[in-house]
């Protein structure tokens, strides 16, 4: 999660990633899968890395990455809030007997 919060810090666009249309929370399960998208992620950072691309494809292909980790940082935050939350509700509970 460093590289994704560096990654992001890095970059100059600040919007949020749960108020974009493309983020996970804006999407259905069926539509959006972390794992596919980590894998187009490594796909681009593959052609990127091997020269594969034209220099105005590797600007858009990295653009479409950079959104792509802000989706996966966005659903692993809102999964961590959930977990926060019942590890909470686990310790009232265990604390109510």
């Amino acid at each position: 999660m460093n590289d994704l919060t560096s990654l992001n810090q890095s970059t100059s666009k600040t919007t949020d990633p749960a108020a974009s249309a493309n983020s996970p929370s804006a999407l259905s399960q069926v539509d959006w899968s972390y794992e596919a998208t980590v894998d187009q992620i490594e796909t681009i950072i593959g052609q990127i890395e091997a020269g594969d691309l034209d220099l105005v494809e590797v600007f858009d292909q990295f653009a479409i990455a950079i959104d792509q980790l802000r989706q996966c940082e966005t659903f692993l935050r809102q999964r961590q809030q959930q977990m926060d939350l019942l590890i909470e509700k686990l310790v009232d509970e265990s604390e109510s007997y």
